[in-house]
């Protein structure tokens, strides 16, 4: 091949990438000096040989030096040809073993995944999630972590979970997040209770001055309700689950505020009743939460498509 322009003195200055040439065409050399052809060696790794010229010629000009000589007979490397093959399959088997390892660490991360969330969302919707995500992963083991929306973020910051879903109205400090879906907020009672024969919606005064069966402090449910209402009198019955909450209501212990999605079978078959509420928005945002700059990847990634579907 032609003559090679020297690098300027100055060439070692920079960043030890832009005088290196890639792996792309150190592969060539090493397929170059294999085969004895450039032509060959292009169709080995799929590229034109004008492509696999122009690569030679640009890491030529790069390294300063002639690496190969080309004639009738097939392509021979030069001197400086044969030392820089040598360093290169070197650097090719590390880059090998570093793929490897990189291709380890994915099989890793994939084999598991934690989730956190808030109750409501355990209970009601990831359930369906879950068994979508195994049918794309079957060999993902999954975790759940359930509890509060306090609860979930404090797993997040702490490492102790890879993706997390919250119900509360703002996000925790962070933590990025994106909204997945909305929920509402009913009262129910049971339906011997009184509010259960009412004519006229509830006004939101009498729903705040009344002791209410409620979630502990901290939950997402809770803080809603505290928020759009200003206030809460003291609590008739303090649960730590949405069941628990439930339940207590389904029993006539006193009305309660939970999701439309957790009393849909309930309010069917009137164990339950719904109490209209008037002067007041009971509505939030269901969200995905996750550490600040670590955006979900794999099984993570997939659950959190799956949340949009």
């Amino acid at each position: 091949m032609g003559s090679v322009e020297e690098q300027p003195a100055d060439a070692a200055a920079g960043s030890i990438a832009h005088r290196v040439p890639d792996l792309g065409a150190l592969e060539l050399l090493l397929a170059v000096a294999r085969l004895g052809s450039l032509g060959a060696a292009a169709r080995e790794l799929g590229i034109t040989q004008p492509a696999a010229s122009s690569r030679v010629r640009s890491m030529e000009r790069q390294l300063g030096v002639a690496l190969v000589d080309r004639s009738p007979r097939g392509s021979r490397l030069t001197d400086a040809g044969a030392l820089v093959t040598d360093w290169a399959g070197r650097i090719v088997e590390a880059a090998r073993a570093f793929d490897a390892g990189a291709q380890a660490l994915r099989v890793r991360r994939d084999s598991r995944l934690r989730v956190a969330a808030s109750m409501t969302i355990a209970e009601y919707l990831l359930p369906g999630w879950l068994l979508a995500l195994r049918a794309g992963r079957p060999d993902t083991a999954v975790s759940l972590l359930a509890g509060n929306s306090a609860a979930v973020a404090e797993r997040l910051l702490a490492g102790e979970a890879d993706l997390g879903f919250v119900e509360g109205l703002t996000v925790p400090p962070g933590l990025d997040s994106t909204v997945i879906a909305h929920d509402h907020l009913i009262v129910v009672v049971a339906p011997a209770h009184p509010w259960a024969r009412r004519r006229r919606p509830l006004p939101a005064s009498e729903l705040a001055s009344t002791p209410l069966i409620l979630r502990e402090k901290g939950s997402g449910t809770r803080q809603v309700l505290d928020s759009a209402l200003g206030g809460l009198a003291r609590p008739l019955i303090e649960l730590s689950s949405t069941t628990a909450v439930k339940a207590a209501a389904v029993s006539g212990a006193g009305p309660a505020v939970l999701s439309e999605l957790a009393v849909g079978e309930e309010l069917a078959l009137r164990r339950l009743v719904e109490v209209p509420v008037e002067g007041v928005a009971l509505a939030r945002d269901l969200r995905a939460v996750w550490p600040t700059g670590h955006r979900p990847a794999g099984p993570a990634r997939d659950l959190l498509s799956l949340t949009r579907g």
